[in-house]
This record gives C-alpha cells, structure tokens and sequence, in this order.
C-alpha cells in the first residue's frame, strides 16, 4: 500500500521533490496558497531565469553560509546534474559570459515552469490551490484554511517548503516561525539577504552619483573580497558586486551596529603603478583632469573622492591612491527584509537530520529557504533548493 506525503508549498524545492517521489510507492499532495505553483520562481525570472551557475563543484559549494548542511545534497544533485535534469524537460540551457546558466534564447520562465508542471502531471502528483497553512491539529494533522472552510489532512510523511520572508508578494511571507517555535523548533528571526545597503551619502552629491554604477571593482568587508560591479542608490548600494558580502556585512552590523566595507576602485591596477601614472602631470590638464586622464576615473568616483577627502588629502598622491585602493565607507543598517532578494533565518540547521528530517517531530522534513542558511545571486540559491529537492526524493523513494 502506498504511503501519503503531503508537502506544503509549492516553489522549486516543492516541484522537483514532488517530479522526483516514487509514484509506485507515495501518493503525492502539493498544498499551495496560491492558484498557480511557482510565483517568486517567476517573479525571480523576470529579467532572465538563472537557474544554476556553470563554475567547478568545489568553488559552487564554497559559496553557500554554512557549506557543511549542503555538501551531501549538492554532491547528490549538483549543477551539472541540474542543467541535465532541466535539458531532459526539453529546456535546452546555455552559459552566459558571467558563467550564469539560463533557458536558451527565447525561453520564458513560464514555459520551464510548465514543463515541471508537465512531470507532475505525469507522476500524479495532486496539486490542491488555496490551501493555506495554519499549523497541526492536537492530534498533529495538518489544518489547512480554504475558500470552503479550514481542512484536516493527516499524512505519513510531511515535507515544508514554505520559503523564507523575502518579496511576501509572491506568499512568502515567514508567517510559520510561531508555528515551529510552539513546536520546541529552535527558530531564528529573519534578515535581509542579498539587498540593499544603506550608507549615508553626503548629502550634497546624492544628486551625483544616485543610480550610477561602479564597475570592476572589489568590494572587502572582514576577510572577503568579490570583484564585481555595485549600484549607488540614494541610500546606500546595491547589486551583485557586494551581495555575496552579505554574510559578512550582517555579521557586523549585529556585532556593532555598522559594518566597515573597503572599495578598491581600481584593482587591476597595482598602488605603485597608479603613482607612477599620476606623477607625470600635464600643462595642458588640471590635477583633475590629468587624474580622470590617467587612471580612466569617471565624474562619479571624482564625486566620492573629493566628498571623502579634505583638498589637502585630494591632492596629496599617496593619500589619494591608498583612498582609491582601499576606500572605507560605512553601512549603517540592511535594506527593507520585504525588497530582499533572498533571507536568513528560519528553522535553524542544529534541528535537522542530514536527511533534512526535524529531529524533534519524526516523518517531518525542512528543505528550501526555510532554512537558516545563506546564499548569493548567480542561480546559488535556486540551486540548493533543487538540490535538497532532488535529494531528500531519492532518500525517500530508496527501498527500506
């Protein structure tokens, strides 16, 4: 006889977990809030669905916060075997110049969607919309509220993949940590991840440098550096050249309330080779024009440097240079959690098994951004998520 497996929510984790159950041996049920499956999947892919990243399994591990929960799963399913599993659907994929992987040319986030929803057709896999949440009953079902009335569903095994609390338009909302924590599940408040960085601007250059980009640059905060590019908002920065500080800017900022972050404006040049440049001054530039001239700086990062340095400073070479290679700047706090592109937090990892089993309520698993673990842009995140996914299937549909 088969055994039921109801599994609550309905993102990437939920969809590859259900495609990949053994139908000879569950009845698979997916609860969704929604009227449709896979809402932040779609709105994540508005501007091009990442799906993985393309770099070698030993760096791809070494991004996520901590590594060690994930090793096992990504080993099982990584990003190879996920750019295969998605070809099998009939998406072909391909590497963009970032090393990003996507839907070749012409293929929208919806038609991947529907060909994930297409294997779970063909698994019988049962799709109940407009099934909310709301916690167990004292006999531990699972209530769920709907147009109809609130409902009690009692299965074998349960798995939760409700997603954390970022973009809540999409239904992840993070409502379910007083569910978990009435449970004796230890539970860790949320927090913006990969989002916006608040600095305070002097205010006279706002105008300046607001929606400006800084390209090729790096970006250090404690002992991490990432290259990459960042735009200046009225507020602070945001973008991928400093997501992947995240971890390390919000390690700061609970520890003293700011976070120190150093911009090396100019790190395919050497500090020896910029003073040498700047040494050769022209009688036909000003100090200014020969420093845009010679180090190829644009009028926003003039901009930062003379609202950062007194005259006295700007126009002395060596301070100016160690400003350019290493330029501090302040962020006071973390974006809104509700503009975030992902969260931390959520039930934390001591309370899993390696099977992702809660250790504290038998045949009840966790996967997903439920999860208290961190992940930067690039396709890592909606990689671990297919990962646990695909693993926890193949641990359940293994012959007992």
């Amino acid at each position: 006889m088969k055994k039921t497996i109801s599994i609550i929510g309905g993102g990437a984790s939920a969809i590859i977990l259900a495609c990949e159950l053994d139908p000879k041996k569950y009845s698979v049920s997916v609860f969704e809030t929604n009227t449709a499956l896979g809402r932040k999947f779609l709105v994540a892919g508005d501007g091009g669905l990442n799906l993985t990243h393309s770099e070698n399994e030993k760096v791809f591990i070494s991004r996520y916060t901590p590594t060690k929960f994930l090793s096992k799963a990504f080993s099982h399913f990584s990003n190879k075997d996920l750019i295969a599993w998605i070809n099998a659907l009939g998406i072909e994929t391909f590497v963009g110049s970032s090393g990003r992987v996507f839907p070749k040319k012409g293929v929208k986030p919806i038609d991947v969607l529907k060909a994930m929803e297409d294997k779970l057709k063909h698994q019988h896999v049962k799709i109940n919309f407009k099934h909310e949440w709301q916690g167990f009953s004292e006999a531990d079902e699972l209530i769920f509220k709907t147009p109809t009335g609130n409902k009690k569903i009692k299965s074998d095994l349960t798995v939760f993949c409700l997603g954390g609390a970022s973009w809540p338009v999409t239904g992840s909302k993070g409502d379910w940590l007083t569910i978990f924590k009435e449970k004796n599940i230890d539970v860790i408040p949320f927090s913006a991840s990969n989002c916006s960085f608040k600095i305070d601007w002097p205010k006279n250059i706002i105008k300046i440098i607001e929606g400006k980009p800084l390209k090729n640059i790096s970006v250090k905060c404690g002992n991490k550096i990432h290259f990459g590019e960042v735009v200046i908002t009225a507020t602070g920065l945001e973008g991928s050249g400093i997501y992947p500080l995240s971890p390390q800017i919000r390690n700061e900022l609970n520890k003293k309330n700011e976070a120190k972050i150093f911009i090396d404006l100019k790190p395919d040049l050497s500090f020896d080779e910029m003073i040498q440049r700047i040494s050769k001054p022209s009688s036909k530039l000003s100090y200014t024009e020969n420093l845009v001239k010679q180090l190829n700086l644009n009028k926003t990062q003039i901009a930062l440097l003379k609202a950062k340095l007194s005259k006295s400073d700007f126009l002395d070479p060596i301070i100016l240079v160690n400003n350019l290679k290493n330029f501090e700047w302040t962020i006071y706090s973390l974006g809104p959690i509700e503009d975030a592109i992902s969260t931390v937090g959520g039930i934390s990892l001591n309370e899993i098994s390696e099977k992702f089993e809660l250790k504290k309520m038998k045949n009840n698993f966790v996967i997903g951004e439920m999860l208290d673990y961190d992940a930067p842009t690039g396709g890592y995140l909606l990689q671990s998520c297919f990962s646990m996914g695909k693993f926890l299937a193949d641990h359940l549909s293994e012959p007992v």
